[in-house]
């Protein structure tokens, strides 16, 4: 286990090859823009527990998600606290350090003290869909009745969303995309039950077992795709 900051190229290297669940490594989730234009480090100082939070996050909603809708794309995922800080103070693009904790910032813990981690993807199979009107709140629904989810949040590009696992979960879902505003939270009436008839033709759930093999959640036996 990787227990500094690496400071060499090779260092860096073997980060990156560190795999986080079947299908992803850590090197996926370490570009920035912000990081790339401004020449920022965007490592952990505390990489164990970026490395166990983000396994968490890829083994309980990436890996489900990209065997049941095939492949995701990464958006932004780890932020280093002052890659988070810069473009909280300059592009207001990131939650302050503060709220990203947990979230964003994988190697720092959330003020109640759980971990977490979040990345921002694109589904290419709901981008495909939305000229059919197949609409960002049925992408949430599905979510939200299917996976351990902490946070959603979706974006008007590409309905681009953050996905959050924490070991506190909020199960909270808001948009910035049309409309606008908080779908779900505890004890609001819509948060229990199942809402299979707001994501009508959505597949059937697809797990992976820990050997890589996709499993279709509801009878257990091995998927086609």
């Amino acid at each position: 286990m990787i227990k500094r900051t690496p400071k060499s190229v090779r260092g860096v290297e073997d980060f990156g090859r560190i795999r986080l669940s079947h299908s992803f490594f850590m090197r996926d989730f370490l570009y920035s823009d912000i990081a790339q234009v401004h020449g920022l480090k965007n490592l952990p100082d505390d990489p164990g527990l970026a490395i166990a939070a983000g396994t968490m996050l890829c083994e309980q909603l990436l890996e489900p998600l990209q065997a049941t809708f095939g492949r995701l794309g990464i958006r932004s995922a780890y932020r280093s606290p002052a890659v988070n800080a810069f473009g909280c103070k300059h592009y207001r693009s990131c939650a302050s350090n503060e709220r990203n904790r947990a979230r964003h910032i994988w190697d720092q813990r959330s003020k109640d003290g759980g971990m977490g981690a979040m990345a921002s993807i694109v589904v290419p199979w709901l981008v495909d869909r939305l000229d059919e009107d197949v609409t960002w709140q049925a992408m949430a629904w599905w979510i939200h009745d299917h996976l351990p989810y902490s946070q959603l949040q979706f974006f008007p590009k590409l309905a681009a969303f953050n996905i959050g696992w924490h070991e506190y979960p909020r199960r909270t879902i808001s948009s910035f995309a049309t409309p606008r505003g908080l779908l779900t939270k505890p004890g609001l009436p819509n948060h229990e039950g199942n809402h299979r008839h707001e994501y009508l033709g959505f597949p059937a759930l697809v797990l992976y077992s820990t050997a890589g093999t996709a499993v279709n959640s509801k009878h257990g036996k091995k998927a086609g795709r």
